[in-house]
């Protein structure tokens, strides 16, 4: 009898020591995480002052209100040149995430940063301007449109997505012929702006319809950033976003199967680069739970809208589905069943006062299906206020507008595109899209003539980029002139959104500098 005790105390023995090894192992990764939370920088501004909307709060103290199931995040990208993540500017990317608590399904909507919204107090504008004032300023402004609670965001820039994408060996992704142009040219000042290298892919033969999704490569750290920067496809911003998102669907899919030395690689170049509002505790709480996080459905808000011109600046404006009025309630109805699977959702009345007064405000205004932009107009810097109550009635300050992209001379296109190529470079040409918007799994250039393009009220989930014949689209779409020559017949001159430094347009035929030139 003594034997089997003798084996017995060996093998709990044995298991004693394997799971102190375990939790020492544990408490080692916990240790590095926990170290390496240290270099996220910590916001300076008082999120204590981010507001939610009355009946929104109401209804969460409540607990009738849907969000109560669910946590949303405001994400911000910004293009800024000193490589840190914050400062006063205008934000170039706004995605809402939104996190089911009990199915870990995680949903992203992109706000289009051209959309006529209440930016903060009684001013009205293009929804990145919120950014500029604090980032508070803008999850308020999330808020206040959309009836949401959201509490904490994140902040990044150009070189962190860069850094990211190359630590986890890059990323493959599926392009057009257009979109391969377009980014070997944004390349050219991405990689001086970050430091990193990067080797200009080479232009298969010219297919027909160069919006084709039809040639697939593995894109480093200054090639995806520069894929998430077109702007200028026959898409316009509404391809721009679906992009962005399609790439952090992709990092989220890599990084859930990479190594801790991987993940702590990251952690090490990228947290520098990080502002966020969520606490050290509280992200060390989320990180056992996120293996088991999904992301599959995208979208773009709004889901349906018309261009209005703005002393020139073209604005998105929110319209009711498959018509020309003004309708920010309706819009917002859509978010909410797509972000928290509310059917019945109905708009605070701070949403519907903001809709009358969008709708006051363009009601001189002629609303198109097509975005036409004008490079001597929206590559001016100027003060983005288009609308604002003074405290003596509102004021009109459109005249002070001319456009600027984003209000402190980032982000904006050359503006040498004259159309050269086919074309008269005002109409590209034509159609640029064909598709219904609603069957194309994510943002389509075309749409049914009726939405402008893009995310249509049905469209957008989160597929890639659909197929597109910039020749054979019917109906007007969201295409048209997108400063840098006929994107409908014959491609010509295509010119990125590359930012002050580009000067001018680059032909498709030409080659991005060597990888050590622009490096």
């Amino acid at each position: 009898m003594a034997k089997p005790r003798s084996k017995t105390k060996k093998i709990l023995f044995a298991v004693e020591i394997l799971v102190l090894l375990l939790f020492i192992g544990g408490l080692y990764v916990y240790g590095q995480f926990s170290s390496k939370m240290d270099k996220i920088q910590q916001p300076a501004a008082d999120t204590s002052q981010i507001e939610v909307n009355q009946e929104v709060q109401d209804s969460i103290d409540s607990e009738t209100s849907k969000l109560t199931g669910y946590t949303t995040y405001a994400l911000f990208g910004i293009d800024h040149r000193d490589k840190s993540s914050a400062g006063g500017m205008n934000s170039d990317t706004m995605i809402i995430a939104c996190v089911n608590n009990d199915t870990k399904d995680v949903r992203l909507a992109s706000v289009y940063r051209d959309t006529l919204l209440n930016v903060y107090g009684d001013t009205y504008s293009k929804a990145n301007a919120a950014y500029a004032k604090s980032p508070a300023d803008a999850v308020s402004m999330l808020n206040r449109n959309f009836d949401l609670n959201i509490q904490h965001y994140a902040t990044v820039n150009f070189n962190a997505l860069a850094s990211i994408v190359d630590a986890l060996g890059g990323l493959d992704i599926a392009m057009s012929y257009a979109e391969i142009v377009h980014m070997n040219n944004y390349c050219v000042e991405t990689s001086e702006d970050i430091g990193k290298s990067y080797t200009p892919i080479e232009l298969p033969e010219r297919p027909e319809d160069i919006e084709k999704i039809d040639y697939t490569y593995r894109l480093n750290g200054v090639q995806a950033t520069s894929y998430c920067r077109i702007r200028y496809t026959a898409s316009l911003d509404m391809g721009r976003t679906e992009r962005q998102r399609k790439v952090i669907q992709l990092i989220v899919q890599k990084a859930k199967k990479a190594g801790l030395s991987t993940i702590f690689d990251i952690m090490d170049q990228v947290f520098p680069m990080v502002e966020t509002s969520v606490s050290k505790t509280e992200i060390l709480q989320l990180l056992p739970a996120m293996i088991g996080y999904s992301l599959n459905e995208t979208t773009g808000f709004p889901s349906s809208f018309k261009f209005a011109r703005v002393n020139k600046a073209s604005m998105i404006v929110p319209t009711a589905a498959g018509s020309s009025d003004v309708d920010l309630v309706s819009n917002v109805i859509e978010l909410h069943k797509f972000l928290y699977g509310d059917e019945a959702y109905t708009p605070s009345g701070t949403v519907q006062g903001i809709s009358d007064k969008i709708k006051e405000i363009t009601s001189e205004m002629s609303l198109e299906d097509t975005q036409v932009v004008d490079p001597e107009i929206e590559n001016t810097p100027a003060d983005n206020i288009i609308f604002e109550n003074d405290g003596n009635g509102w004021t009109d300050n459109s005249g002070g507008d001319t456009g600027s992209e984003s209000g402190d001379g980032e982000w904006t296109d050359p503006g040498t595109g004259d159309g050269s190529g086919s074309g008269d470079g005002s109409t590209g040409g034509g159609d640029t899209g064909s598709g219904d918007g609603s069957t194309g799994g994510g943002d389509t250039s075309g749409g049914d003539g009726s939405t402008g393009g893009g995310d249509t009220s049905g469209g957008d989930t989160g597929g890639g980029d659909a197929p597109v014949d910039p020749g054979t689209g019917g109906g007007d779409t969201s295409g048209g002139d997108t400063s840098g020559g006929d994107m409908g017949g014959d491609m010509g001159e295509l010119v990125p959104d590359g930012g002050s430094s580009d000067s001018g347009a680059v032909s498709e035929g030409e080659s991005a500098p060597a990888t050590e030139e622009a490096a």
